[in-house]
């Protein structure tokens, strides 16, 4: 649905006329959160007019388990509001200080997803500023009132490249009672058919993690058949070069035995899902991860580093003229986050 000149919900209007005449007379828009996820995908565009979303709370209904927040709402600041009637939302980045609209524009699902499922299912309604100036909505606060075509979900990975999110809604969940990592010896593909709906199974080459979230006594439960032993919560590879490989899960065992032949490659598989975190000191290794993702008819997201062969993408992206159909239709004047994404 486009609609012109509509009221902001919960958002001070003369806010949001701000941004739509910032957006609309501006030659290149930069949205920025908090930088958590700069370098993810593309570079940003040098130069141009940052602009930065409305924050806080609009409104929030625990019995319905929805909330409307500013997009530039920092996402432990969601959290916090929702764990004081026992809630959350499947936002989980990897630094709590990322704003909902960051994390939904690059599309970062967090460990949970096996479980939870990926971001985008997370998100109802969006309100977003076009390049033009529009203030635009799509979605709605529930399921049964949305028709038409699903623009939250498009929105979500779009890096900012067809609009400024500037509020979204949101479903939330009941916070589980107890959440704990666990590790073991066995393979990945073993452990994960030996327990119920785990939240994420992940593995490194060398052992596998698991977290289980429920009631303790539920968790503890599992955890010995499974034959787990608790730790820490498990970290994603670290590394100057750094890329996030998406396969077909069937193909992932294959991936994790290619990226380990690969010398100097880092990596975190999430089995059932079919993501893998992949970090290196030199970006040959990176591109040589890109390769194993390709060959398995996937695709590595760079998100830092990645030197020369990185620099504008290097090669194409799956679906690019798809990409740039969607791109001519949102942005036809290319001025929202020029070359994050190809045209």
């Amino acid at each position: 649905m486009d609609l012109r000149d509509m009221p902001a919900t919960g958002i001070d209007a003369h806010e949001i006329s701000e941004l739509c005449d910032t957006v609309a007379s501006a030659s290149t828009v930069v949205p920025v959160g908090a930088r958590t996820q700069w370098e993810t995908g593309g570079p940003p565009p040098r130069g141009g007019t940052e602009v930065r979303a409305p924050k806080g709370v609009v409104a929030y209904d625990p019995a319905d388990l929805t909330v409307t927040v500013g997009a530039g709402t920092a996402v432990h600041e969601l959290g916090a509001a929702l764990a004081e009637h026992g809630q959350e939302c499947g936002l989980d980045p990897t630094d709590e200080h990322a704003t909902v609209g960051g994390v939904l524009a690059v599309g970062c699902s967090g460990l949970r997803r096996l479980r939870h499922g990926p971001v985008r299912d997370t998100v109802l309604e969006v309100r977003f500023v076009t390049g033009d100036g529009r203030y635009v909505k799509g979605g709605g606060p529930t399921v049964k009132n949305v028709t038409g075509y699903d623009l939250p979900r498009l929105l979500v990975g779009s890096f900012g490249t067809l609009g400024v999110l500037a509020q979204v809604t949101l479903r939330c969940r009941p916070r589980a009672a107890t959440s704990q990592w666990f590790v073991t010896d066995r393979p990945a593909s073993d452990v994960i058919g030996a327990l119920f709906r785990p939240a994420s199974v992940c593995a490194d080459g060398a052992r596998t993690f698991v977290l289980l979230e429920g009631y303790p006594a539920d968790v503890a439960n599992q955890a010995r058949r499974a034959s787990l032993v608790d730790m820490a919560p498990v970290e994603r590879p670290s590394g100057a070069h750094r890329g996030r490989v998406s396969v077909a899960p069937a193909r992932l065992d294959a991936v994790a035995r290619a990226l380990a032949a690969t010398s100097g490659c880092r990596w975190l598989a999430e089995y059932g899902v079919g993501t893998v975190h992949v970090a290196a000191d030199e970006p040959s290794v990176l591109a040589a991860a890109r390769v194993v993702a390709q060959a398995s008819g996937g695709w590595l997201l760079r998100e830092a580093g990645g030197g020369a062969a990185f620099d504008g993408f290097g090669v194409d992206v799956p679906n690019t003229e798809l990409h740039g159909r969607i791109k001519d239709a949102f942005d036809p004047d290319a001025k929202c986050n020029p070359g994050r994404l190809p045209r």
